[in-house]
């Protein structure tokens, strides 16, 4: 307890409005838990704060078939409004939170050749999907296999190398 503090008064406010002193704070109390109590200490506090970190906040779509509408769930505080111009939007199909593990760079690029025969043109998300592999490391991949078309009626799409396509064509006959 310390008598060292900065004065300080209590004050309150009436039904009528009326403010009315109520006290004068004389004693600063300090307090923390007792050492073997620490660890729990820590722990209670940690989960308060991860519980209020936690959103509490839902927005649900519901689809039918002329558009989109959303719905607040119990909670949530806001204006949500529609227009034409927002556009409706599918859901992944792989939720973002998990992560895609890589396969043997081998084994990736004999599913990439077959892919490819299968359709010469390819866009990025299209393989990601196909091959479940992370797109940073199926970018190397392309880079060592395809070219990206900048331009042209392919355009934003990998195409194998012309060597590669060769190889590809000796492979059927």
């Amino acid at each position: 307890m310390f008598k060292d503090i900065v004065p300080m008064c209590i004050f309150s406010e009436g039904n009528q409005g009326r403010v009315a002193v109520e006290g004068k704070v004389e004693h600063k109390f300090d307090m923390k838990p007792h050492n073997e109590n620490i660890e729990e200490y820590g722990k209670l506090c940690r989960e308060r704060t991860n519980k209020s970190m936690v959103k509490s906040r839902q927005i649900q779509v519901i689809d039918n078939d002329r558009g989109a509408l959303l719905r607040p769930m119990p909670g949530m505080v806001g204006l949500i409004s529609s227009s034409s111009k927002d556009k409706k939007k599918t859901a992944p199909l792989k939720p973002s939170d998990m992560k895609r593990t890589r396969r043997d760079r081998g084994e990736l690029q004999d599913i990439m050749f077959k892919l490819f025969e299968r359709q010469p043109n390819w866009a990025l998300k299209q393989l990601v999907q196909e091959t479940d592999q992370p797109a940073q490391f199926l970018k190397e991949i392309l880079n060592d296999l395809c070219m990206y078309n900048k331009r042209g009626t392919h355009q934003g799409t990998y195409e194998l190398k012309p060597e590669y396509k060769k190889s590809a064509e000796d492979a059927d006959s």
